[in-house]
């Protein structure tokens, strides 16, 4: 993002909100803003007021009234949960007809609307998830199936993607979903910085988007173990013995080889093979050759990375 095209974040505040809906997803793209990336925060009232009192009883001021603000495929909407009484009931819908009718065309204009937790059924009502795939918390799944039948609920996912359309499952997934827009938007290395500076690593079930190399083996509290994934990540064009990772972080070879393994589940080899193999891969993808990839990685041929690519590619 430029700084003349920053990236526009928009954060809903609805009566009677899910507090960590918002404030977690909020804290992670502060954060990012605070590491360098062109972002402009604003919070939305639902209903005009400037102010709103989360279902925990916290006050949140200095809201900005919805229909000022009209979005584009650059700028992101995040739409929390809030209370079932209010969702559930049709006086609510009703009393707020100009909201769902912004909030559709927000989503006809292709900007990234993205619910948490039950923030579904806002997008629901308005017809954002007509024909499209979503999740929304647990307990409402089979509701949110008999409400909306033109959508197609998943179950047992995090988080769920369909074109400009983002949903995640439950209160605490709203910062799974923020790290995932994260390395889409800004990229692996980028997101996983965030991931540690607010030691909260995303998480995944099969079924979900998978996280990069840089996100993952990192849900841990191990700061040398952390480092040393840093140095590997930050420069795999050179060849760095283990002996050498062990001294920067002050440990024996042994006990380094052997707290990695502990920590993150693979040995450090396999770790710098799958840091390779990802690197490599996006390095082709935007046009290097597969030598050029292959000494960025720190290997000495082509026919290298051909073998480690092979090794490391599922059998179709």
């Amino acid at each position: 993002m430029s700084e003349s095209n920053p990236l526009r974040v928009f954060f809903l505040i609805p009566p009677e909100v899910q507090l960590l809906d918002f404030a977690g997803p909020a804290h992670l793209f502060y954060e990012a803003k605070e590491y360098g990336a062109e972002i402009e925060i604003y919070y939305l009232s639902l209903d005009l007021n400037s102010s709103q009192q989360s279902s925990a009883g916290v006050a949140i001021g200095k809201l900005l009234p919805f229909n000022t603000f009209e979005l584009n495929s650059n700028d992101l909407l995040f739409v929390p949960g809030l209370e079932s009484k209010l969702f559930l009931s049709e006086q609510f819908i009703q009393q707020h007809q100009s909201f769902f009718e912004w909030l559709k065309k927000q989503g006809e204009s292709k900007a990234r609307i993205c619910s948490v937790c039950t923030g579904a059924y806002l997008l629901g009502i308005a017809r954002l998830l007509d024909n499209k795939e979503c999740t929304t918390h647990w307990k409402h799944l089979d509701d949110f199936k008999q409400r909306f039948p033109d959508t197609q609920v998943l179950t047992d996912r995090l988080i769920v993607k369909d074109d400009n359309i983002y949903s995640s499952a439950g209160v605490s997934s709203g910062i799974d979903l923020s790290l995932f827009i994260l390395e889409e938007l800004f990229g692996a290395v980028f997101a996983s910085k965030i991931a540690k500076e607010v030691v909260i690593y995303a998480r995944r079930t099969s079924k979900d988007p998978q996280l990069s190399i840089y996100l993952q083996f990192r849900n841990h509290l191990e700061n040398r173990i952390h480092e040393v994934q840093d140095i590997l990540s930050q420069n795999l064009d050179i060849k760095i013995k283990i002996e050498e990772l062990a001294e920067m972080v002050h440990m024996s070879r042994r006990n380094l080889t052997r707290l990695f393994k502990t920590t993150t589940g693979i040995t450090i080899g396999e770790y710098l093979e799958k840091l390779r193999v990802e690197h490599a891969k996006q390095l082709i993808e935007n046009g290097s050759k597969v030598n050029t990839a292959a000494l960025a990685c720190g290997l000495q041929s082509s026919n290298q990375l051909r073998t480690l690519l092979k090794k490391h590619t599922p059998p179709t």
